[in-house]
């Protein structure tokens, strides 16, 4: 009799789910998002403009390649267009060799339609890396058997302390959640001196580019929102989907604008993984 009513309840509950999809912010009007990177090394100048997606929505974003792309100097009559490349589909400088000055204000400005967008950021000063190294571990408790590289330098800044690593393993950008390697000095940042390990396993052989960034806060805010959004796993429990809140303002016209602007030195470090014999 008890397997009776087990079923039967069994039977009553599975009958009763179905399968709901949460109206998570359609629109009938698309939003602009603007991914603008500004450096002191003129290959990772650029800015991106696609239109957004719905949340539900596989299809790649569409890209927006009639924008007027300009970067400013605040005071100046200083003013840097940029023109787009499909190659990359990306906006670049039209002058290759412009790039950010440290103790210099940037201001983005996009025109697209009758919209006006606009983002600002200080260029700071880098602070410093010694060395790279690299060191063969034992299979350790959550950690693969492999080559791990520690990074160490100084920070001597005692403000505007928001960094992220990027790394590059045989030419493949390392892009997944797990890979934002975003760090600030809400612990201290001695860590940096003793030695910064990186929690990837490489081989003999791979060839591993490092990548430096020093960011104004509201830029570091919006990739750790964005971490945050990647690491939400939509159960229950877990907050609605929410979009990072982004840096970039609408001056003209009615729209809403995603995405971020970011100003940053970069210190950049290319090491090829070799074994190290006595």
């Amino acid at each position: 009799m008890k397997r009776v009513w087990l079923l039967i309840v069994s039977v009553i509950f599975f009958s009763c789910q179905e399968e709901v999809f949460l109206p998570l912010g359609e629109k009938d009007q698309l939003v602009p998002t603007i991914e603008g990177i500004w450096t002191d090394n003129g290959i990772y100048n650029s800015v991106k403009i696609t239109l957004s997606k719905d949340y539900y929505d596989s299809l790649d974003s569409k890209v927006i390649t009639d924008a007027e792309v300009v970067i400013t100097i605040p005071g100046t009559e200083k003013v840097i267009p940029f023109r787009y490349f499909g190659a990359t589909k990306s906006y670049r400088p039209v002058n290759p060799a412009e790039r950010a000055v440290v103790g210099e204000t940037y201001q983005l400005f996009v025109k697209w339609k009758d919209f006006v967008f606009r983002s600002e950021g200080v260029m700071l000063e880098p602070p410093t890396v010694d060395s790279v190294t690299w060191k063969f571990q034992e299979k350790r408790l959550f950690r693969d058997e492999g080559y791990y590289i520690k990074v160490y330098g100084k920070v001597p800044f005692k403000q505007d302390n928001n960094y992220r690593i990027r790394v590059i393993e045989n030419d493949t950008l390392k892009n997944q959640r797990d890979d934002y390697l975003l760090f600030d000095d809400t612990f201290g940042l001695k860590f940096f001196e003793q030695g910064l390990e990186l929690g990837y396993a490489f081989k003999e052989n791979d060839r591993v580019r490092l990548e430096l960034y020093r960011m104004n806060r509201d830029a570091f805010d919006y990739l750790n929102q964005l971490v945050n959004l990647l690491f939400s796993d939509g159960g229950l429990f877990s907050p609605p989907p929410q979009n990072p809140e982004s840096n970039i303002k609408v001056v003209q016209g009615k729209s809403e604008v995603l995405g971020y602007f970011m100003v940053s030195p970069v210190l950049a470090r290319t090491v090829v993984i070799q074994a190290k014999y006595d």
